[in-house]
This record gives C-alpha cells, structure tokens and sequence, in this order.
C-alpha cells in the first residue's frame, strides 16, 4: 500500500525501533517461545474462534489466563503484541482498513502515543478513501473523545456536505455527540427546517414504542421524546425559521419544547420587534456570497448551457426551487472533453481520478439528447480496495432538457450502496448507466434497474455518443 511510505510510517517504523534496538530484539524472542507459558489470548473472528497465534500449539499447564479479545482481530493484536515486547510498528503492507483497525486496537490498550500519528497518517495519506468509506469513519470518530482530527476532518466535509450523513441510511444510528457537534456549528449548509425534521427523525428513532402517526401519541409518547432530544433541542435556530415552516413542522411537536420557547416563537411571529425571555440564536452563515454579473458567468461546455448548469446545481444543494442564473453557487471546471483528450477509458483515469465532486455530461449519437450524473465522491481505479461497488447517498442522474423535451428528469439513487462503481475497464458508471471500455470508447450503457429512481430513459441497452465531459464543481469565490 503506497500510504506505507509515508514520513509518518518511517517515523513510527525505524524510531522505535533504533529506540529500543536490542532490548527489543530480545523481549521478540519471548514471542516464538511455545513452552512454560501462563496466558492464551482468544480472538471471536467470525467464523471461527481463533487462538493467539505464538500460543496455538503450546503444551498446556496449570494457572493459565485465558483473555478473549472478540473485536479484534488476530492480524491487528499481532502488531500489537509486538510492540508491547520489542517497541516496534510496521504498517508495512498494510491496508487502510488495517490502520483504522490498528489506531482504534492503539486507543483501546491506552497507547495514546499512537492515536495522534496515525490519525494524521490516515487524513494525510488515505483522505480519499476515508471519503468512500464516510458514514463508518464518521461514526467512529466520535466513539472516542481521543480522535479529535478525524472529528474535525469529518465535521469540515459534513458543513459543506451535509447530506453525506443527513441524507444516509446510517443517520438515525449516529451518536448523540455527532448530532449535536453539527447543530452547534455555525455554517451548516442546511435549512433550519429541514435541520429540524433530521432531528425529530433521529429523536423518534432513539425513542421505543412511539406510533408511527404523531397525532395518535399521548402524554407520554411527547415527555419520551422530549427526554431523548434534550441535549439537541436548545442548538435548533427557531426563530431563524419561517412562520409557514414553523405552523407545519414545529406546531405538531411543540408539547416537546419548553411552554416560554414556543409562546417567544409565536410571539415573533405575530410582532417581530417585541423581545423575548427564549435565547435567539443567530442565523447559519451561508457560504454563498456576491456573484459576477450574469454576463461574465460562462460553462466551458459544448454540450450543456448555463441554464442546464443552474438546475444541476440546484439538485446538488437539493433546493426545492431553481437558483436565478445570477445566484449559480458553483464553478464548474472542465477536467475532460471526449473530442479534445479522447473518449478510452484510461484518459478518463487519468484526468479524473481522485478528484471530489464531479459532474459527468454526454450527448448521445444523432439526437439532442443529454445525460449525465453526478458523483460526490472520487473515482480511483488504481486501488484494489476501491474496486467494486461504493456507497454515495448523495449521487443522482439525470436527463436534461432539450428542443425535444420540455422539462429534465432528475433521478436520485434509490439503492445507495450500489450507487457508483469503481474499475479499472470501467470510465464513469453510475451501475444503472455509464462507460464500459470493452464496449467500445463511445459506447455507454442505460439499464432502468432501480438503482436510480426514476428513469432518465425510454429505452435500456448500449448506444453511441457524440462527445462527453467531465466537470469538478466547487463552490465559487467571493467577487470583488
């Protein structure tokens, strides 16, 4: 694994090991001894239970302490049990997987020297495949008050993303702290309206024996969840939202929050400028600042226009109405024309790996039709871990409008773990539609198989295009 190289790997290889230098080598020895031993060390790896490798075979006495270890694994204590004897780690040949191991096994043993290290080797060296792997590292970053940088790495992704973890199967599981570090920040990218239906959603999942129907809940059901959400309740901005928003989404739940906060919440309503007892928490801060005249806004596209670039940023950011051209949040930034660079699937590798955030249009052979999907994640085919199907809540495809079709279709994914596919014979895939290299370089491929909900086409099966490219987006700078 190239991560094996890294300064930080070096360090924690050969310091320790010129640190300890002989002592080490001989405490080692210890460890390929299989007589006169006094502890085994059991690990439940499914499916068998396993015993500690060095102590498998041994003749067994009296007085032996038997551990079970049943969350880690034998590969991961291996290293482990060798540091503990000679004060070496090598992360030599390992996976990612196997660090991320390593550092919560590290964590567990009270090895505090090592949670910093490898957390900096993992965001340095494997940002990427922390991404793919998001909604797991995410929920483990906060199991632990010791991994403070992965915290913060997840919580810088999640403000500006936030659907990666809002819009996830795994959100009704995430940990209480997750939940409220994220309403506590300041630039969440979410209505507040919508941050409140998450946490209903998240509260009523915590919450046994609720009905599904709130309007059949009594007493009880209310003081039940208004236990579970105590310590979120007061990081909700209410009066930052609309009086509309809070008759529908609030009112039905208001037996829930404190008598005086919703009479302020109602009052504000009715009298703006009459004060109130209840905290007023300030508003979100939006990252979309002052934009350029219309005239100096451009796509460098032959395929899509700029009112096709609006509407697609409008699902990104999943707003129920269309920004104004004028208002367009992102940038988006050609990587890869077919025409120009070529349409095999290595110079899509080759421009487009391990690049966050990117938007994939074609126009398809002898028509005015135009697909495409958006993935916000990264493509790498370069990594065997990576190859197969990944995991992204946030992907969609679509069809967009043209002189033969007045409106788009927008399709978001309906199976998420199906929802892109990384390798290396394959350019952009969405499984329900993309490039498959031995196919041929202009040919790609629709197949309506619930992937994505709803069809973008009439018609399954391979077909020719045109011409193709691929965008990074990234939202705009300010103007001055």
């Amino acid at each position: 694994m190239h991560a094996c190289r890294s300064g930080v790997t070096y360090f924690l290889y050969f310091q320790m090991l010129t640190f300890y230098d002989k002592l080490s080598q001989d405490f080692t020895k210890l460890l390929e001894i299989e007589y006169n031993y006094d502890t085994i060390i059991e690990f439940c790896e499914h499916p068998d239970t396993q015993l500690f490798k060095k102590l498998a075979n041994t003749i067994k006495g009296n007085n032996i302490f038997n551990i079970k270890l049943p969350n880690i694994s034998v590969k991961t204590f291996n290293i482990v049990i060798k540091y503990i004897y000679g004060g070496v780690v090598s992360l030599e040949k390992l996976e990612t997987s196997d660090i991320l191991d390593l550092l919560i096994t590290f964590n567990k043993f009270n090895f505090s020297e090592f949670t910093d290290r490898l957390q900096t080797l993992l965001i340095e060296d494997n940002a990427s495949w922390l991404r793919l792997n998001f909604s797991h590292i995410y929920q483990i970053s906060f199991q632990n008050e010791n991994f403070k940088a992965l915290q913060q790495f997840c919580n810088e992704i999640i403000i500006k993303h936030p659907n990666l973890v809002f819009d996830s199967d795994d959100f009704t599981s995430l940990q209480e702290n997750a939940l409220i570090s994220l309403l506590k920040h300041d630039e969440l990218q979410l209505d507040e309206s919508v941050i409140w239906d998450k946490v209903i959603l998240w509260g009523k999942a915590q919450t046994p024996d609720l009905p599904s129907d709130y309007e059949q809940w009594n007493k009880e059901n209310f003081k039940s969840l208004k236990i579970t959400l105590k310590n979120c309740l007061p990081h909700i901005r209410y009066f930052q939202i609309p009086g509309d928003e809070v008759i529908d989404k609030i009112r039905p739940y208001k037996k829930i929050l404190e008598k005086n906060l919703w009479d302020d919440i109602m009052a504000k309503l009715v009298s703006p400028n009459k004060p109130v007892t209840s905290t007023i928490l300030p508003p979100r801060k939006k990252l979309i600042t002052q934009f350029p005249p219309r005239k100096s806004v451009s796509i460098p596209s032959s395929i899509i226009n700029l009112e096709h670039a609006v509407e697609i940023s409008s699902w990104i950011d999943r707003r129920s109405t269309i920004y104004d051209i004028t208002e367009i949040p992102y940038e988006f930034k050609l990587l890869l024309r077919g025409s120009r660079d070529g349409f095999d699937v290595k110079t899509f590798h080759k421009l487009c790996d391990d690049i966050p955030g990117l938007i994939v249009v074609i126009k398809v052979e002898n028509s005015n039709e135009i697909l495409g999907g958006y993935n916000p994640l990264d493509w790498n085919s370069t990594n065997n871990t990576n190859k197969g199907n990944i995991k992204s809540p946030g992907s969609f495809i679509f069809s967009l409008k043209n002189e033969n079709m007045k409106e788009s279709i927008l399709s978001r994914v309906n199976d998420q773990s199906y929802a892109i596919y990384y390798g290396q014979d394959h350019g952009p895939w969405f499984n329900d539609f993309g490039h498959y290299d031995p196919k041929g370089p202009k040919k790609w491929s629709y197949w309506s198989n619930n992937t994505y909900q709803p069809p973008i086409r009439n018609v399954n099966g391979p077909f020719s295009i045109d011409d193709y490219e691929v965008f990074q987006i990234s939202k705009m700078h300010k103007f001055y």
